[in-house]
């Protein structure tokens, strides 16, 4: 819904940032690494995922789109809430989080407050194939990772059921079909 906000910094904690957009503050949770990129600067533009639950609207800001796209990620995995995502990116930078998932170093990610056994090992299982793709730029691995996300998200809303959709979204982008958002959904629709 919300791609970023830009404006003044009102507040700003290790936790979260007020940002003053022409007259409206918005309460935006953010890591300790987003907090270490924006503390000094006296307006920021940060990227949002808003999340939308029973007893709140919560927006989650970061500096770059790749630490969004693995925070984005990390909520996908059962067993992984906003907060323990939040909690990963404010431990550990967002390569050392993707080098862990990619080596599948468990000690690494159970280091976090919050991560078991059983968690960390399942961040790895669902995680690694998404984040480790040898030879892809970060640039090239967000766009694709983006447009199949994109597309995840609008089938789900049509009312399709979310693992048989992220099968057949796999399988066409395992064969290099699909560029655009609009060609996935529609490559994705005649296989559901």
């Amino acid at each position: 819904m919300y791609e970023y906000i830009k404006g003044r910094v009102v507040e700003a904690t290790p936790t979260y940032v007020v940002v003053d957009c022409g007259g409206v503050g918005y309460y935006i949770n953010i890591s300790v690494n987003t907090y270490s990129q924006i503390n000094t600067q006296s307006e920021v533009c940060l990227y949002v995922h808003f999340i939308v639950r029973e007893d709140a609207h919560l927006l989650y800001g970061f500096y770059s789109k790749e630490e969004r796209l693995l925070f984005r990620q990390l909520i996908s995995v059962s067993g992984v809430g906003a907060n323990t995502a939040g909690v990963m990116l404010s431990s550990m930078t967002t390569s050392e989080i993707i080098n862990a998932i990619v080596s599948e170093n468990v000690n690494a990610i159970k280091s976090v407050k919050g991560i078991g056994l059983k968690t960390a090992q399942r961040v790895i299982i669902e995680l690694k194939d998404k984040v480790g793709t040898a030879g892809v730029s970060g640039e090239q691995l967000f766009t694709a990772n983006t447009i199949r996300d994109e597309a995840l998200a609008a089938l789900v809303m049509l009312g399709f059921a979310k693992v048989q959709v992220s099968k057949v979204l796999d399988k066409i982008i395992a064969g290099g079909e699909g560029t655009t958002v609009e060609e996935l959904i529609k490559l994705a629709l005649k296989q559901l």
